[in-house]
C-alpha cells in the first residue's frame, strides 16, 4: 500500500505535514510519499531529524511537485492551471494507481474539484461529500456533509446517509447504524425547503436503500450516543462542525483554568488526573484524524487546514484504515446493484426492438417476412407490433434518461 501525502497544503505546511508523517511512518506498514518541493523536503528533514527520508524509514519517499495551490486560489483555475502543484500530482498518481489513498489539509474547494474531475466520482454519486467523525456518548458521530457541498438537493442528502450508512456499517462495525437529518425541531414540518423535502425523500426511499433513518435530529440531541450519523447540507454541516470543535476548546480551557486556580484546586484535581486526561483525549477533535471523502472512485482524505503534526499523524493511520476497510469498493457495489434492474430493463427493451426492426426490414427489402415469423404473427399484426415497440424504445429512452439525470446523478 502506498499513502500519498500532500506535503505543501495547509496552513502549517510544510513543518506540520513532515513531522506528522515520520510520527506516523513507524505505526503504519504501508510506503509514505510525500508529495512538494523536493528541495524544501529534503531541507526541512536535515532540518528536524538530521537525517534523510532513507535514513528515517526505507519506506518514506519524497515526490517532487514544484507548484503549490494556495488557500486563496480560485479552485477550478487552480485544478487547471497549476499542473504541478503537490494537490495535483497527488491525484494523478491516485488516478494512475500508483498510490492507494491521498491525503491534504489544502484549499478544500480545489480539493473537492480534483477528487470529482481528475480522480471520478462513483457511478450513480450526484456529488460526493466530507464525512467528518466527531466523538460522541460511548461511540463516534459521522457528520455529513461537513463542508464541501454547501448548495444541495434532497436526493443529495438521501445519498449522504446511504454512504454514511455502508461507511458506519462496515468500517466502523455498526450494524444497523442510526442516521438522522439535522434540524431545528424533531417535527416533521419543521425546517426549511430543503430539509423538509429531504425529510419526505428519506422517509419514503430509506426502507428500500437499507438506511435506518430515524428522523430530525437537534444540534443539542446529536451527542446523546442515540445517533451514529448527522446528515446536513455542506454550508449547514460546516458550521456544527466548526461550534462543536470550538466549543470542546473552549470546555478544555476553562475546565483548565478552574482547576489551577488555586492551590486546593489543584490538589483535589490530583486523584481525578487520570480521567481528566481520558475526558482531554475524547475531546480533542485531532484523535479523530481528518474527514474522508465519500462518493469518490479512490480514497481521498481531507486532514483540516490547520492541522499540526499530531493530526496529520493521526490521518496518516486514519487513511491506511480506510484503504483496508475497503470502503469505496463496497460503495461502488452498492451503487452499482441499485441500478442494475432499471439497466437490465432497458437493454432488453434495445435488444428487442433492434431485432424486430431488422426482420421488418427485411420484410421491406425481399416482399416476405422469415418464414420462422410469418408462423407465429401475420404481417399486418406484425406490423402494428413493431410500431408499438418503437413507441416503447423511445419512451423507455427517454424515461431512463431522465431518471439518471435527476435521479442519479
Amino acid at each position: 500500500m502506498i499513502i500519498l501525502l500532500d506535503a505543501m497544503g495547509g496552513d502549517n505546511a510544510p513543518d506540520a505535514n513532515i513531522k506528522g508523517a515520520v510520527a506516523a511512518i513507524n505505526q503504519i506498514n504501508a510506503e509514505l510519499w510525500l508529495i512538494g518541493k523536493e528541495e524544501v523536503i529534503k531541507a526541512k528533514l536535515k532540518e528536524f531529524y538530521n537525517k534523510t527520508a532513507e535514513e528515517i524509514s526505507p519506506r518514506l519517499k519524497i515526490y517532487n511537485a514544484t507548484e503549490t495551490i494556495e488557500m486563496e486560489d480560485t479552485p477550478t483555475l487552480a485544478i487547471k492551471h497549476k499542473k504541478d502543484s503537490s494537490m495535483v500530482v497527488g491525484f494523478n498518481l491516485l488516478k494512475e494507481g500508483k498510490g492507494d489513498v491521498f491525503i491534504s489539509a489544502g484549499n478544500s474547494g480545489a480539493l473537492l474539484t480534483g477528487a470529482t474531475l481528475l480522480v471520478g466520482r462513483i457511478k450513480g454519486v450526484d456529488r460526493p461529500a466530507l464525512a467528518g467523525i466527531l466523538p460522541s456518548y460511548h461511540k463516534r458521530l459521522v457528520l455529513m456533509d461537513c463542508g464541501s457541498n454547501t448548495n444541495c438537493k434532497p436526493i443529495n442528502l438521501l445519498q449522504f446517509a446511504q454512504m454514511s450508512t455502508i461507511y458506519i456499517r462496515d468500517a466502523l462495525g455498526v450494524e444497523n447504524p442510526a442516521i438522522g437529518l439535522l434540524n431545528i425541531g424533531t417535527e416533521e414540518t419543521k425546517g426549511n425547503e430543503l430539509v423538509r423535502e429531504s425529510y419526505n425523500l428519506l422517509k419514503e426511499k430509506s426502507p428500500e436503500l437499507g438506511i435506518n433513518f430515524v428522523g430530525n435530529v437537534e444540534g443539542r440531541d446529536a451527542f446523546s450516543g442515540k445517533i451514529d450519523a448527522i446528515i446536513a447540507d455542506g454550508f449547514t454541516g460546516n458550521i456544527f462542525l466548526k461550534t462543536v470543535e470550538g466549543m470542546g476548546k473552549f470546555i478544555k480551557r476553562s475546565l483548565s483554568e478552574s482547576l489551577k486556580k488555586n492551590f486546593l484546586s489543584m490538589l483535589g484535581s490530583v486523584p481525578a488526573l487520570p480521567s481528566l486526561n481520558r475526558f482531554k483525549k475524547m475531546m480533542d477533535y485531532k484523535e479523530y484524524g481528518g474527514a474522508l471523502f465519500l462518493g469518490v472512485k479512490k480514497p481521498v482524505v481531507k486532514a483540516h487546514g490547520s492541522s499540526d503534526a499530531k493530526l496529520f499523524e493521526f490521518t496518516v493511520k486514519q487513511a491506511e484504515q480506510f484503504v483496508n476497510n475497503k470502503t469505496v469498493e463496497k460503495l461502488t457495489t452498492e451503487f452499482k446493484r441499485k441500478n442494475r434492474p432499471i439497466r437490465r430493463f432497458f437493454l432488453f427493451i434495445i435488444n428487442l426492438y433492434f431485432f424486430v426492426t431488422q426482420a421488418h426490414i427485411f420484410y421491406f427489402a425481399s416482399g416476405t417476412y422469415p418464414p420462422a415469423l410469418t408462423a407465429f404473427l401475420p404481417s399486418s399484426v406484425f406490423s402494428q407490433f413493431t410500431n408499438f415497440l418503437t413507441l416503447l424504445f423511445c419512451a423507455s429512452s427517454f424515461l431512463y434518461t431522465a431518471y439518471t439525470t435527476f435521479v442519479n446523478g
